[in-house]
């Protein structure tokens, strides 16, 4: 079962201010008349005898302590909410979990996630209410696809009103073939399904809108897919890994809703493959 961090994330902030709120509101009065109370008893000390007394410090000491989860609430408070500002609206960070991306982000990349390049979306339900500007192609986008309550990271290679095309390892957009450049082999990293088939990998650059990438793809050509052509409806978008022949994508589940949309990575901040391994900034960079 996936956790919902934002979820859970809202709930400790209004948690923890409903506490607060509730002891300035309730539990703060009937504390700062105790408090007067001890003074008044301690009238005829001075300043300076007070410091020193320890009955009066014992008494107002006891009647001075907020309960423990008020002073918990207090503490947290201010935090939670600005973390929970910071993700919601500015800058999340996420970890890859899988291959589909590659070479562009490798297993244990973090990477930093604009928020706000797509509109600015209320927590929790996602809704636009202040649009700043609409995703690309050749953007590197965070989203739910529509099978799914977990986060996904893909390109986007079709954006609304465009027909999609790929066949033969070759994509098309409206018709056109995207360009592709500075094709090499890659080597060997590991053995799967396309060495065991007698086949290679191959790095192309591809020049897909404003942008240039790198895409990953067995030199054998290989139809996963019965439909090789697609239309992409308003409001939507095309996704697809930049390692074509292992990327779970639009191509087999179909295109992605603007409401589902999370945000727009746009750098690599820390690469940490494991847990027990030392963290590499050998990758930080922008995508």
């Amino acid at each position: 079962m996936d956790i919902n961090l934002p979820l859970i994330l809202f709930i400790a902030v209004a948690g923890s201010g409903a506490v607060w709120l509730f002891d300035l509101l309730v539990l703060r009065t009937p504390r700062l008349r105790a408090i007067e109370r001890v003074e008044g008893e301690f009238q005829q000390l001075s300043e300076g005898q007070r410091e020193t007394d320890q009955a009066y410090q014992s008494a107002i000491a006891a009647v001075k302590k907020e309960p423990s989860i008020v002073e918990y609430s207090k503490s947290f408070f201010p935090v939670l909410l600005l973390v929970f500002v910071l993700r919601s609206f500015l800058i999340e960070p996420f970890q890859i979990p899988s291959e589909s991306m590659v070479p562009t982000l490798e297993v244990g990349d973090f990477i930093a996630v604009s928020k706000f390049s797509y509109g600015i979306r209320l927590p929790i339900i996602r809704r636009k209410i202040i649009p700043i500007s609409d995703p690309k192609r050749g953007d590197v986008m965070v989203f739910f696809p529509p099978h799914e309550t977990r986060y996904f990271i893909k390109r986007v290679v079709g954006i609304p009103g465009d027909t999609i095309r790929y066949k033969n390892n070759i994509l098309y957009v409206n018709g056109e073939e995207v360009k592709r450049s500075n094709a090499k082999r890659e080597p060997l990293r590991r053995t799967d399904q396309c060495i065991h088939q007698g086949g290679h990998y191959v790095l192309t650059e591809e020049h897909l809108g404003e942008k240039t990438h790198t895409k990953r793809e067995c030199s054998l050509f290989a139809q996963f897919n019965a439909k090789d052509e697609w239309k992409v409806p308003e409001g939507h978008y095309f996704m697809m890994g930049d390692n074509r022949n292992n990327s779970s994508d639009s191509r087999s589940w179909g295109t992605v809703h603007e409401d589902r949309i999370v945000g727009k990575a746009f750098a690599i901040w820390m690469h940490w493959n494991e847990f027990f391994s030392i963290p590499s900034f050998s990758r930080v960079g922008t995508l």
